[in-house]
């Protein structure tokens, strides 16, 4: 069973459709990253896959079960990107009192976490900086072992050494057969550690790639020297050209098209000198997703 299924799920605020129509399959045992920037409906899904929200159109499951019960929630992990916490309680309180609410918890996991996170738990947590009170959020998401994580924008405020550990708990949950879906827009992340990457723009889900599918993709970035007198509207109507820079000399761009009509339409109006070639970065890949089609 899938832990997360969603068929034609949709959600209209008034009229805005913030959720247009999404199918969705989390696998067990995978790290699900689902990217898109501010305002394309990662929250909103994140919401109706909680029960937080009731959907305009469409169904989901959650653990197999609807979203708007309870009965699967002690097997679910969340951690929101607007975390709020008691500041007047320690982050042993905190973490204590939460555990109580599921029916108790040994005290050795929550000590591993914070070991492994670096997390001080016996500051007030109005005292905490925004990343330490990050990883009293991550501990509570992780520390009883849930079957599925749901991680709003984790990464937020934690340092560099911390975040690898971070990943490497992620990597050790889907593991062990659990699933965490991830929603970022730290590409650095997701290229690390999910399996898969669904893409979302404006209300709509517009590409799900396995993550090593999107490093093999075509794309190169290249870097032309040129002689001679060479314009952006000269490349740009070859297709596959995207991200292009024009300088005296010189052009940059990113490219995922046929070779040789590019290399034709540089030699109708320029001399070729030298060329250089490598992959194009993930982000670049990534980005490509985002055009609009006009």
């Amino acid at each position: 069973m899938n832990p997360i299924v969603a068929r034609s799920l949709s959600k209209n605020y008034g009229r805005f459709p913030a959720l247009k129509d999404l199918d969705l399959d989390v696998a067990p045992g995978e790290v699900f990253g689902f990217l898109g920037p501010n305002g394309a409906g990662k929250s909103t899904t994140i919401r109706l896959l909680l029960g937080e929200l009731n959907p305009t159109a469409g169904s989901a499951a959650v653990l197999g079960a609807d979203p708007r019960r309870v009965e699967h929630r002690r097997r679910l992990g969340y951690l929101p990107a607007d975390l709020a916490l008691w500041p007047a309680m320690t982050g042993a309180q905190t973490l204590a009192f939460l555990a109580n609410l599921r029916g108790g918890l040994g005290r050795g996991e929550i000590e591993s976490l914070a070991e492994r996170l670096d997390a001080d738990l016996t500051k007030r947590v109005g005292e905490l900086s925004s990343g330490n009170r990050q990883k009293i959020g991550l501990i509570s998401a992780f520390m009883h072992r849930p079957d599925l994580l749901i991680l709003d924008e984790p990464s937020a405020g934690l340092d560099p050494l911390v975040q690898h550990e971070f990943w490497a708990m992620m990597r050790e949950a889907a593991d062990e057969g659990r699933s965490v879906f991830l929603s970022s827009h730290t590409l650095s992340e997701v290229e690390r550690v999910a399996d898969r990457v669904g893409i979302i723009r404006r209300g709509e889900l517009i590409a799900v790639e396995e993550v090593a599918a999107l490093r093999h993709k075509r794309m190169r970035h290249l870097e032309l020297e040129v002689d001679g007198a060479i314009t952006a509207d000269a490349l740009a109507a070859v297709d596959g050209v995207r991200d292009l820079v024009v300088m005296p000399g010189r052009v940059e761009l990113n490219f995922d098209g046929d070779m040789s009509a590019l290399l034709a339409a540089v030699a109708a109006v320029a001399t070729l000198r030298d060329i250089h070639t490598s992959e194009a970065e993930l982000e670049d890949i990534f980005l490509t997703y985002y055009r609009d089609e006009s």
